[in-house]
């Protein structure tokens, strides 16, 4: 008897034996919505597998174990936050300087990002993957303290931030506690939008303000 395609191990395919586009982002997808509504404990081979409605070996065809498809969720997502960083130099001269540097912070604290922040703390072997690629050149938080950095430049040469001011510390300023907001999180995280604001207001001074340099 033949065995049917969502108990071969060798396909990626659903219970109902349908083929899944993009497996990757579906299991890292099923993983975001399980860190949400359970926390770090609830995250299992078995609770992805079935948040992502597919079959239960298909987790282990990708990546080598649970440490590894979480240690990969990790890197992949600071990828699309570097990725949505990067352009931001760009913006120099457009828009409110203030408020496009907010919108950069508030990019490593999108919806899930402090859930899987916190998974990626508890477990040793996913934390020491992720030290390990970022030291091998992934786009970890250095990416975005970097288009920070960048950002800040642009603008002081427009005259739209301080000439004096000193662009890469604000940016590792920056930057530094927003990590900090990701992976040790807030006592009230619908807080952090109005915190990363008053953060920037507090570190960016624009000549266009009374008293600040020309």
């Amino acid at each position: 008897m033949p065995i049917p395609a969502s108990l071969d191990s060798g396909d990626p395919m659903s219970p109902r034996g349908v083929a899944i586009p993009d497996v990757r982002e579906r299991l890292f997808a099923a993983a975001e919505r399980v860190l949400a509504r359970e926390g770090p404990a609830g995250l299992t081979n078995r609770a992805v597998t079935e948040e992502a409605g597919c079959a239960k070996g298909l987790l282990y065809n990708h990546f080598t174990d649970l440490d590894d498809f979480v240690a990969q969720l990790v890197l992949d997502r600071f990828e699309q936050i570097a990725a949505e960083v990067r352009p931001l130099p760009e913006q120099a001269g457009r828009g409110d300087a203030r408020e496009n540097l907010t919108a950069a912070a508030l990019a490593l604290l999108g919806a899930n990002g402090p859930a899987i922040a916190v998974v990626a703390l508890s477990r040793h072997g996913v934390a020491e993957q992720v030290r390990h690629a970022w030291a091998d050149g992934a786009p970890g938080p250095g990416a975005v303290e970097d288009a920070m950095a960048r950002y800040l430049e642009a603008e002081q040469r427009l005259g739209r931030v301080a000439a004096d001011a000193d662009c890469a510390m604000l940016a590792l300023a920056l930057a530094g506690t927003v990590h900090h907001l990701l992976m040790h999180g807030s006592a009230q995280p619908a807080d952090n939008p109005q915190l990363v604001r008053r953060l920037v207001a507090a570190l960016v001074v624009t000549p266009s303000e009374p008293g600040s340099p020309a």
